[in-house]
């Protein structure tokens, strides 16, 4: 009896312990808190003045909603602090965290209820915001990849309501899912060059079509074998990327260089920054009650895992004394 509850004093003593670990791994400074902050604030003041240059005036003169005391900007700040706070519950993070620990960056709060109707209008900004300012930028080697967000389990796709008509069924290398898919592009630095949201029954090339989405891709862009495809290659070949994946077995003919089957072994990359995305930054759950705060929750989860202080890389470097700039990877 005395060994069992020195067990589960230990047990517990572990698990705590490593949730806090956790916490502190996953929680970005507050300095980074106050940097984000600004950027966000300055970002949302030009964001207003072309709301206001480019919009249309209401006639009436009276005004039946008056502004939030919470700005746009620090409503941005909270999502990107739960996202990267280790908390799985909005609810809990707000109350317990914002309105207790967190009063000195935030004195003017507001009930939460009223700060998940506030979630819905900084959508378009904080789009904007990451689309701007946070994404990385391209350094001629490239990893896409996609990812599935699950809405609901398999067994309650017939009375799911929320996303009905929008998600879509769909299949990746764990199984079939119901929900939407993740595309993702980011470089060997671990930053996240470009993303796209589509129903999860649409095929893995299809975000490569886009213009929009490979507009400022260039290089070598590496894939698993279902962005195999001739017209793909071809096409992107055109703009300037070359398409690298695994070779099918009945590809006669094709070969590769050394560099690119180095590259393909370190695929593994974007695995890591689609896992750090779903068990860091929470971008998947089950719990979305509306569309609207869907995307908040998927921004909000890019925007904090653009401002992580360490991400997964390799060091890419050419040889000094190759004539032919041949790549090494360490």
């Amino acid at each position: 009896m005395i060994e069992n509850l020195v067990i589960s004093e230990i047990f517990s003593i572990f698990v705590i312990t490593t949730k806090q670990i956790t916490k502190k791994i996953a929680m970005i400074t507050e300095g980074k808190i106050t940097e984000f902050f600004c950027i966000a604030d300055d970002f949302c003041k030009i964001f207003n003045q072309k709301i206001q240059k480019y919009t249309f005036k209401a006639n009436t003169k009276r005004n039946y909603h008056r502004d939030s005391i919470l700005s746009m900007a620090e409503v941005m700040t909270i999502i990107v602090m739960f996202h990267s706070s280790g908390y799985r519950c909005l609810k809990h993070f707000y109350i317990n965290h914002i309105c207790l620990s967190m009063r000195h960056l935030f004195p003017r709060v507001v009930s939460y209820n009223r700060f998940v109707e506030l979630e819905r209008m900084v959508a378009v900004p904080l789009a904007l915001l990451i689309k701007k300012v946070l994404l990385g930028k391209c350094t001629g080697i490239s990893f896409v990849d996609s990812t599935p967000l699950r809405v609901c389990r398999s067994q309650r796709i017939l009375i799911h309501k929320t996303f009905k008509g929008i998600a879509q069924r769909g299949k990746c290398s764990m199984g079939w899912f119901f929900g939407f898919k993740l595309h993702i592009v980011c470089n060997e630095k671990g930053e996240i060059l470009n993303y796209m949201l589509t129903p999860g029954d649409i095929d893995d090339r299809k975000p490569l079509e886009y213009e929009s989405f490979m507009e400022f891709i260039y290089g070598k862009l590496i894939g698993d074998k279902g962005y195999i495809s001739k017209h793909l290659f071809n096409k992107l070949f055109v703009d300037g990327i070359q398409l690298i994946t695994k070779l099918k077995s009945n590809m006669k003919g094709a070969t590769m260089s050394v560099s690119d089957a180095l590259l393909l072994r370190k695929r593994a990359i974007i695995e890591t920054v689609n896992d750090e995305l779903k068990n860091i930054a929470q971008v998947e759950h089950s719990r979305h009650r509306c569309f609207n705060n869907f995307i908040v929750n998927m921004l909000g989860a890019i925007a904090a895992y653009s401002l992580f202080p360490k991400k997964p890389e390799i060091r890419v470097m050419k040889q000094p004394y190759s004539n032919h700039g041949q790549l090494c990877l360490f």
